[in-house]
């Protein structure tokens, strides 16, 4: 797992740690120290800490013109011990929420697992982006995580579905990618 970096390639455009709106402003890393862990696999030191001792994130970018951000993932979401709901809420998604941000494009080929709780946040949550109409997208997660949240009705709250899953994000910049999601949210007509 530390060889699992996130990704860099728009790191000319945006930098979270360098954005004074972002939750991670002024952070510093390390190439070299690998301090942080998920289950005593170290992962690469690029990865944010935000509360969860099994789920870190980046924030690959924040545009507040246009109101999204895109968030990419990586271990165990778990909100029936860690409650890391909680703590993505509280400690990342509220502080977007107050700088106009109410479209959030998550971003889960590094999930592994997903355990569930109760989805108190996840409703708080769709109700702060339903007020500005926003939307929250959970892209390229992988089947079996996506399954686990659709037992417990999450799809509610989040959007998620075939029309997210392998998707190419990569081939494009931010702004582009954004644009795609949301063509994707439109009805397919037959």
């Amino acid at each position: 797992m530390h060889e699992i970096e996130p990704y860099y390639n728009w790191r000319d455009i945006y930098v979270s740690e360098q954005d004074e709106l972002s939750p991670f402003y002024g952070r510093e890393y390390s190439e070299f120290e690998f301090s942080n862990t998920i289950y005593n696999f170290y992962i690469h030191p690029q990865w944010d800490y935000f509360g969860s001792p099994t789920l870190y994130l980046k924030i690959l970018f924040a545009d507040y013109k246009h109101h999204f951000v895109v968030v990419e993932l990586i271990g165990e979401w778990n909100d029936a011990i860690n409650n890391d709901i909680m703590f993505l809420k509280r400690e990342v998604i509220d502080p977007f929420l107050r700088e106009g941000i109410f479209k959030f494009i998550l971003i889960g080929e590094n999930v592994l697992n997903f355990h569930e709780s109760d989805d108190c946040y996840y409703e708080e949550w769709y109700e702060d982006v339903q007020e500005a109409g926003g939307w929250i997208a959970l892209i390229n997660f992988r089947d079996h995580v996506l399954k686990e949240m659709k037992q417990v009705h999450l799809e509610r709250y989040l959007l998620c579905g075939e029309q997210f899953a392998d998707v190419n994000w990569r081939s494009v910049k931010p702004f582009h990618f954004h644009h795609l999601i949301e063509s994707r949210m439109l009805p397919q007509s037959a």
